[in-house]
């Protein structure tokens, strides 16, 4: 069963910005894991590669009904996979505690991107019991 879906969209050029800024370095520690850091920054535009994986979990958030709320922060959610693997999200500390808590069973995740804008599309599922 379907238990939420969440949709995002993140602009590349105020994702460069922001990596650009006085304080982007911070940000890109607060905000996304080594891996996720690695990932991005082995290719060619890693605006692009921060933006999709902003946009997947604030998407995750949307997704859940929570936002970033009731404890969840962005570190918390990790995506995982090349541009030729499926994309995958891993949870952990209270992000992972509140999808339990909603028996999430399940979750897809989709990412697409151009030079100007990067898509996360996430679908939650609960199995019935």
């Amino acid at each position: 069963m379907i238990l939420g879906v969440g949709v995002d969209l993140v602009e590349v050029p105020r994702m460069e910005k922001s990596l650009k800024a006085r304080w982007g370095t911070r940000f890109v520690e607060r905000v996304f894991s080594e891996e996720e850091i690695k990932a991005c920054e082995r290719t060619r535009a890693p605006a692009q590669g921060y933006a999709a994986r902003f946009a997947a979990k604030e998407a995750l958030v949307k997704a859940l009904g929570t936002g970033f709320s009731r404890g969840i922060q962005p570190a918390q959610i990790h995506v995982r996979g090349t541009e030729r693997q499926r994309p995958l999200l891993v949870l952990e500390g209270r992000a992972l505690e509140v999808a339990e808590s909603m028996q999430v069973a399940g979750i897809h995740l989709a990412l697409t991107h151009t030079d100007q804008t990067a898509c996360a599309f996430v679908v939650i599922e609960r199995i019935d019991c």
